[in-house]
């Protein structure tokens, strides 16, 4: 409890009463509601354009080949990688060069590279959009090449963008003739900003003439979608919205173009509070890292944990005979010192309804490695004192 001292004033005929002066109170009662007010717990209000992304609205993968020419001797090696040499020629046929069938060139400034990129939504002929080269050869960097023109692709087939542009490699890498080298970050993986020219639009769902557009959340959540349909409702009217599933609500839209984009520009920047995430512990089995969620919880439980160490050590005894006896021979006999050594640890109780900070503190005075904390969750969940999802990645 917190104590409101309230101002008095002295009554100038009797110094030994006090009296309280009623416009002072009320500024000092409301200057302590601010108080608490803002000491207390605020609900935490996200845009629904941080939780959901309107139905159509996405990026399209894009995926290239072509060459990078201009390197300084650290392209593909034409004997390990066929492919580079029929590529060029390919090329230089199309510019009206010939080079003879039986004609190899053995090139070290030239490497086959694999292009991809993400196509925006909205995205208009025109363009620019950003571009990442990698070699599929044995080209050992790419550093100061060039990409000569080369499409880029959808999935349906079709050229959406074309490609061509001086790369920007981030890595660096250094060889000598002994096959000591040196390399920094990754030098066979170059980005070109700007790189592509938009050929195509794709068509998007979202003018697609219906009367309705559709919000379809990043993670599924009931709790969630209801107060999203609530929050569309109380600003636009009773029956703007319905729920469809977890995932998706539709919003009656108007028809017109120009109208449906101001109207998303509302739907977007609404807030409302998401449901708080489910009770899971995540559980990396590879690297050892485990992620508890604040929503869980621990029933009374008691947790031991302990280790038996078994240190086995191979040791060789020689027998040498004596000297005077001709007949003797050296043996050597091997000698094995087996230790076994069990650590006592003390038990730790969780209390019931235990918060997050507590279960970590318990675990870290448990003294438990990560693969020993993964067997103690485990053991927890099967004795259904772990009041959550244990999922292992």
């Amino acid at each position: 409890m917190m104590a409101i001292r309230l101002p008095f004033h002295r009554n100038p005929r009797d110094p030994n009463r006090r009296r309280v002066d009623p416009w002072t109170t009320i500024g000092a009662l409301l200057w302590w509601l601010m108080v608490l007010a803002c000491l207390a717990p605020s609900a935490r209000a996200e845009r629904i354009k941080d939780l959901a992304q309107v139905g159509g609205v996405r990026s399209n993968p894009l995926v290239g080949y072509g060459l990078v020419v201009g390197l300084d001797g650290s392209g593909d090696r034409t004997s390990q990688a066929p492919f580079t040499v029929q590529s060029l020629k390919n090329l230089l046929g199309e510019l009206g060069v010939n080079v003879p069938p039986n004609v190899n060139p053995q090139l070290k400034n030239v490497a086959a590279v694999a292009i991809h990129a993400d196509l925006p939504a909205f995205a208009k002929p025109g363009q620019p959009i950003d571009i990442t080269v990698s070699s599929i050869g044995n080209a050992t960097s790419l550093r100061g090449g060039s990409l000569l023109m080369a499409p880029l692709r959808g999935a349906d087939g079709e050229v959406y963008a074309i490609a061509q542009g001086n790369l920007v490699v981030g890595g660096f890498g250094a060889q000598g003739r002994d096959g000591s080298k040196v390399s920094v970050n990754v030098p066979s993986v170059g980005r070109i900003p700007n790189g592509a020219i938009v050929e195509r639009a794709v068509p998007n769902a979202m003018n697609d003439g219906s009367g309705s557009v559709t919000l379809n959340l990043h993670q599924a959540d009931f709790t969630t979608v209801s107060r999203m349909v609530a929050a569309l409702d109380q600003r636009f009217g009773t029956g703007a919205a319905y729920a469809v599933d977890a995932v998706t609500v539709a919003v009656r839209a108007p028809t017109d173009a120009g109208s449906r984009v101001n109207f998303l520009a509302q739907v977007e920047n609404l807030e409302l509070t998401p449901g708080s995430a489910p009770a899971k512990v995540i559980v990396n089995a590879r690297t050892g890292t485990v992620v508890i969620g604040a929503q869980v919880q621990v029933m009374p439980a008691a947790v031991t944990h302990g280790s038996l160490t078994v240190t086995i050590t191979e040791s060789a005894n020689v027998s040498q005979p004596n000297s005077f006896n001709r007949g003797g021979q050296t043996v050597v006999t091997p000698q094995s010192d087996v230790q076994i050594t069990a650590e006592g640890n003390r038990m730790f109780k969780f209390e019931g309804g235990t918060s997050l900070d507590e279960i970590v503190r318990a675990v870290n005075e448990v003294g438990a490695a990560p693969g020993d904390l993964i067997a103690i969750l485990e053991a927890l969940k099967q004795a259904g004192a772990l009041r959550a999802e244990l999922e292992i990645i």
